[in-house]
This record gives C-alpha cells, structure tokens and sequence, in this order.
C-alpha cells in the first residue's frame, strides 16, 4: 500500500516547485502566494530567508513530471 498522496497544483506552483531545483534561481520566486501554498502543502520550507524543496517536494515533482509532458504536448 503506498501512502504517497496526489497533489493537484497549479500550473504556477509547478512552476515554482520545478524552480526551486536550482538554488540559483530561489531569489526569483516573487510570487510570494505561490511559495506560502506550497509550504502549507509541506514541499517547500524556507531556512534563513532562502525558499527549498523538501523531500516530499522532490517526490512530488518527479512523481508529476509525466504529468506536466502530457500538459505540454
């Protein structure tokens, strides 16, 4: 039985999770309403002021990729 739960995200949110994967990029997440709804969600925190995908961001943005190639074609 798997306990992994489906999050139905926004095409924005995607967006911001899949830009959080380069820490390069976190400072230019200015969508501050976007970051605070996926922290309530549990995929993103923010340590000393700088936004990260935690592992359960990491397994739902892989888990969600196929997805987003579906939504592109």
């Amino acid at each position: 039985m798997s306990n992994d739960v489906d999050f139905d995200l926004s095409p924005d949110q995607w967006e911001a999770l899949r830009a959080l994967r380069n820490p390069v990029s976190n400072g230019r997440l200015s969508k501050a309403y976007l970051l605070e709804g996926l922290i309530e969600l549990g995929l993103v925190v923010v340590n000393d002021g700088t936004p990260a995908m935690t592992p359960a961001g990491r397994k739902v943005l892989v888990r969600g990729s196929c997805r987003l190639l579906d939504v592109a074609a």
